[in-house]
C-alpha cells in the first residue's frame, strides 16, 4: 500500500482514470456513482423499463440487468429502447456469467458490460488439479482466445466493461493455484486485464467482491497496491460492493463495513449496496453511506504514518494482541469475547429490564470500567502510557478534531498491544432523540466494523444513537456483521435478479422465522448457482435455487439433497440441520 497516495490516516481518494459508460463518467474528477441492479426478469421488457426508470427517478446512476442467455440478452434492444423513449439516458449495464456468446449479443445494445473472470470462459467443475507452468500458460492462451473477441466489440462500440470478481465463483484453475483467498481473486481480474490491455482496451473497472466483509476489504487493500506496483497506468477506477449482504439492519451493516470502510480508505469510484429488498430500496442507503464518508473525510491531517509503519498487516486479518484483564467482572482483551459498553445513564434507563433483553445486554458502563481517555496525538500521554507496566483499558476522548478510524489507528499504532481498546462510533455523543437513524447506523458501522476488521478493538461503545435498546442492538448487529461476535443466526442472502428462481425476499423472511433462534448457524439463501457454491464455503447450510419450483439444498459447498419442491424447502432445509445436530427447539415466548 506504500507504493501510492493511500495511507491509514489521510483518507484521500485514490486517483484513477475515468471512464465513461454512457455520458455518466466513473473515476477521475466524477464523483462516487450509485448503481442498482434490476430484479425482473429481463424477458419482460415492460417490467425492465419501468423498473429501470424508477431507480433513476430515485438517482440511481448505472442500471445493471443480467443476461443469462445470447436469446434473452437480445431483449435487451427492447429494454435500452424503452427507457430512452421514456426520456431517461441512465446507462444500463449487462451483467454476464458463464455465457460468452450472451455478452457478444449484449455489447450490441448497452453501455457497459460486467464479466466474471471465474466463469466467463471457464466450466466450473470443482476439480482439483495441479497445473505445471505450460498448461497454465495454455490455459490462459485459451482465455485470450475466448475473452479478446468481447474486447474488440467493445472497443468498436465504445462500450465500457466491468472485470468483476466474485470470492463465491473463483475458477477451477485460480482456486487450484492461488486458493480461495483475496490474492486469487486479484489474480483472476489482472488476467483478465492483461488480456485487455494487449488489445490497447483501457474502458473498464474492477470489482471484487465477497459476502465477508473482512476478505473483500482485503481483496480490494490487495487490488489497489497491485495496481499501483504495476504501474501508474494501471489507475483503473473500482466499484466496490459486498455481495449477498441480505435485507434489513443487518444487510446495511454489512454493506456499511464493506463499502464504507474501503471508501474511508480512499478507495472505490462506484458502489452498489445488494440488500435481498426492492432495488429502488438500496438507493438512499448508497446515496446516505457517500455523503456519509465525504463528511468526515479529513484530507489534511497534522501527522500521517505509512502502512508499513502501523503494527497490523492490512491485508491479512489478524487481532491485535491486547492484555487480558477484568473489567466490572467481564473479561476482555487477548481473545477474549469483544465486550458492550453503555453509559450511565442508558443503563439506568434498562435497569428495570436487564434480565429481559436476551442477546442484547449492556455489559459495563463506561464511567465505572477505570478507560482511560486520551488525544493519540499527545506525545508525552502516550510516553506516559507505555511506561505503565500495567495494561490499560485505553480510548480516545471525545471531542477531538480527528475522524473515528484515523483516530483509533493512530492509537493503535502508537500504545503498547498489551493496551486494550475500547472502541466507539463517535466522539460526539447524541443529544439529538430525533436524528436519522440511518445514518447513525451506516457511520457506527463504518467507523467501528472498519476497525473490527482490521483486528483492534476489545470493546465497543455505541455513542451516536440516543434510545438505549437501539444503541445495543446496534453495537451488537456490528460485531456479528464483522464476524467478531456471533451471537444470533448469520444469514448470507443475495439480493434478487433477473436469474433468481424464487421470490427471495419472501423466502428469506420464512426462513429467519423459522431457523432466527439458531445461535451461531451461518444459513446462506441464493437464487441461483452464480455464487451459490463458492459462497457456501463461509456457510453452515444453503438453499439455493437450482430450477424453477426446484430447490438444492447444501451443507458447506456440497449440494446434498437436489430438485426439492419449492413448498417444501424450508421443512427439508429444517431437517437437514436436524441431520447434522445443529438443531434446537426455539424458546417459548415470554408473556409481557
Amino acid at each position: 500500500m506504500t507504493a501510492h497516495n493511500l495511507t491509514p490516516l489521510t483518507m484521500t481518494r485514490r486517483k484513477s482514470r475515468p471512464v465513461m459508460v454512457g455520458e455518466v463518467g466513473i473515476g477521475g474528477e466524477n464523483p462516487i456513482r450509485v448503481q442498482s441492479m434490476l430484479t425482473s426478469d429481463t424477458r419482460d421488457t415492460e417490467a425492465c423499463v419501468a423498473e429501470a426508470i424508477e431507480l433513476a427517478e430515485a438517482d440511481c446512476e448505472i442500471v445493471r440487468v443480467t443476461a443469462q442467455t445470447r436469446k434473452i440478452a437480445g431483449n435487451l434492444e427492447k429494454i435500452v429502447a424503452g427507457i430512452r423513449r421514456s426520456g431517461s439516458d441512465v446507462p444500463i449495464v449487462a451483467d454476464i456469467h458463464f455465457k460468452p456468446d450472451a455478452a457478444m449479443e449484449a455489447a450490441n445494445w448497452v453501455e457497459k458490460v460486467r464479466v466474471n473472470p471465474g466463469n466467463y470462459a471457464d466450466k466450473k467443475k470443482f476439480q482439483v488439479r495441479e497445473y505445471s507452468d505450460g498448461e497454465y500458460a495454455d490455459e490462459l492462451r485459451r482465455i485470450k482466445e475466448d475473452f479478446s473477441p468481447l474486447v474488440q466489440k467493445c472497443i468498436a462500440g465504445g462500450v465500457a466493461m466491468r472485470i468483476g470478481t466474485n470470492h463465491g465463483s473463483l475458477s477451477d484453475r485460480i482456486m487450484n493455484r492461488f486458493g480461495d483467498t483475496p490474492l486469487g481473486m486479484v489474480e483472476s481480474a489482472l488476467e483478465f486485464a492483461r488480456i485487455a490491455r494487449s488489445h490497447d482496451y483501457h474502458d473498464f473497472v474492477f470489482s471484487m467482491k465477497a459476502s465477508n466483509p473482512k476478505v473483500m476489504i482485503e481483496a480490494y487493500r490487495l487490488l489497489t497496491a497491485r495496481l499501483s506496483e504495476e504501474g501508474e497506468d494501471w489507475n483503473y477506477p473500482i466499484h466496490l460492493g459486498v455481495t449477498e449482504a441480505g435485507d434489513g439492519e443487518d444487510g446495511r451493516i454489512k454493506s456499511a463495513i464493506g463499502i464504507g470502510s474501503l471508501l474511508a480508505d480512499g478507495i472505490g469510484d462506484t458502489i452498489r449496496v445488494s440488500l435481498t429488498e426492492d432495488a429502488v430500496c438500496e438507493i438512499p442507503v448508497a446515496k446516505a453511506l457517500v455523503e456519509i464518508v465525504e463528511e468526515d473525510r479529513l484530507d489534511n491531517l497534522p501527522e500521517n504514518l505509512s502502512w508499513d509503519e502501523v503494527p497490523w498487516n492490512p491485508f491479512d486479518y489478524q487481532r491485535r494482541a491486547s492484555s487480558v484483564m477484568e473489567v466490572n467482572g467481564h473479561a476482555l482483551g487477548g481473545s477474549e469475547t469483544v465486550r458492550v459498553f453503555t453509559c450511565r445513564e442508558k443503563w439506568n434507563a434498562l435497569a428495570h429490564k436487564i434480565d429481559k433483553l436476551g442477546d442484547f445486554k449492556p455489559e459495563i458502563v463506561v464511567e465505572d470500567s477505570g478507560v482511560l481517555e486520551i488525544d493519540p496525538r499527545d506525545q508525552k500521554a502516550i510516553a506516559r502510557l507505555n511506561e505503565n507496566p500495567e495494561a490499560c483499558l485505553i480510548t480516545v476522548k471525545d471531542g477531538i478534531d480527528l475522524p473515528v478510524i484515523p483516530a483509533f489507528r493512530l492509537l493503535a499504532a502508537r500504545i503498547d498491544a498489551r493496551h486494550p481498546i475500547l472502541l466507539k462510533d463517535t466522539f460526539f455523543p447524541s443529544t439529538d432523540s430525533g436524528e436519522d437513524f440511518l445514518k447513525t447506523l451506516l457511520r457506527a458501522s463504518k467507523n467501528i466494523g472498519s476497525l473490527l476488521c482490521d483486528g483492534i478493538g476489545d470493546a465497543v461503545l455505541i455513542q451516536g444513537e440516543q434510545a438505549p435498546g437501539q444503541s445495543l442492538r446496534l453495537a451488537y448487529n456490528i460485531l456479528q456483521a464483522a464476524g467478531t461476535r456471533i451471537f444470533k443466526t448469520d444469514y448470507v442472502a443475495c439480493p434478487s435478479c433477473g436469474r433468481t428462481l424464487f421470490n427471495l425476499q419472501t423466502t428469506t423472511q420464512k426462513i429467519r422465522a423459522a431457523t432466527g433462534h439458531l445461535k451461531g448457524v451461518r444459513i446462506a439463501v441464493m437464487g441461483c448457482i452464480v455464487n451459490g457454491p463458492g459462497e457456501m464455503a463461509d456457510a453452515d447450510f444453503g438453499y439455493v435455487g437450482g430450477a424453477p419450483g426446484k430447490i438444492n439444498l447444501y451443507v458447506g459447498k456440497e449440494p446434498v439433497k437436489f430438485n426439492i419442491p419449492e413448498d417444501e424447502a424450508v421443512d427439508r432445509l429444517i431437517d437437514l440441520i436436524k441431520e447434522h445436530d445443529r438443531w434446537v427447539e426455539a424458546p417459548a415466548a415470554v408473556a409481557s
